[in-house]
């Protein structure tokens, strides 16, 4: 059974598969302090009676400190299991046409080649979590570049600390998008304003692929930990795929192998 492990800035999730199936998924929180025996002995108790079985782990970080942890775990826990850290040097596949690819994150990667493996077509890919990214993909695969956006949950706090007279509140669909208190103006805004840039966005990626020359609308996938809350809204969105980045790494350490 192959392990994965997606470690990004506010949550980590782990998968297990078996060949192309994912079993099990599990997030935690992301602690940049974490330890490789702290890690190790979270996986353990994740994997319960699977953890013999781990045949094989595909890891990546956006956290540098954890990444040197996760190294070290695996170093010290799966010392004769096949391992793959993906960073530079590492097969993918993906053809990063960007001004300097060494700036193209992991997760990032390993999403492009998860959602052109899946659909085939040019992709949009939007990845919801500390930040919200939409990164754009050919028909061919290759990663185009894309978009970065503060995060939902980074913009409500930012929101509740500067104004004296706002709070955080739960981040569910209010009664209309017209709001009728404080809490339903706020969701509103949270729910219908982050669905609108999308939408907005993805209409404006359309015209420059279209006017570059490339053929047909892209197919616009969500991922991400805050994703449920902007997929229902955005009518761009045609896919929500939560393992997207679980599923890269699953194809990313197969490459490797072979």
């Amino acid at each position: 059974m192959l392990l994965t492990v997606d470690v990004g800035n506010t949550n980590t999730a782990f998968g297990l598969h078996n060949g192309t199936d994912l079993l099990r998924g599990w997030r935690v929180r992301t602690d940049a302090r974490t330890t490789a025996d702290e890690l190790a002995m979270t996986l353990r108790g994740l994997l319960g009676e699977h953890a013999e079985r781990v045949s094989g782990v595909a890891a990546l970080s956006t956290v540098p400190a954890v990444l040197r942890e996760v190294r070290a775990m695996l170093a010290r826990y799966y010392r004769g299991v096949p391992r793959v850290v993906v960073e530079p040097g590492i097969r993918t596949g993906v053809p990063l046409l960007v001004d300097n690819p060494k700036e193209v994150g992991s997760d990032r990667i390993a999403n492009t080649l998860a959602a052109h493996a899946e659909f085939g077509t040019a992709c949009v890919v939007a990845d919801f979590g500390t930040s919200t990214n939409l990164d754009v993909i050919s028909a061919k695969g290759e990663f185009l570049g894309g978009v970065f956006m503060p995060g939902i949950e980074i913009s409500v706090d930012a929101l509740a600390a500067r104004a004296a007279a706002l709070r955080k509140v739960e981040m569910v669909r209010p009664r209309s998008v017209i709001g009728k208190s404080t809490v339903e103006c706020l969701q509103s805004g949270i729910m219908y304003g982050y669905a609108g840039q999308v939408d907005g966005l993805v209409h404006r990626i359309r015209a420059e692929l279209r006017a570059a020359g490339h053929p047909g609308d892209p197919t616009v996938i969500a991922t991400g930990g805050l994703a449920p809350i902007v997929v229902g809204e955005a009518t761009t969105i045609d896919h929500h795929r939560p393992d997207l980045t679980l599923e890269g790494l699953r194809l990313i350490f197969e490459r490797n192998r072979r």
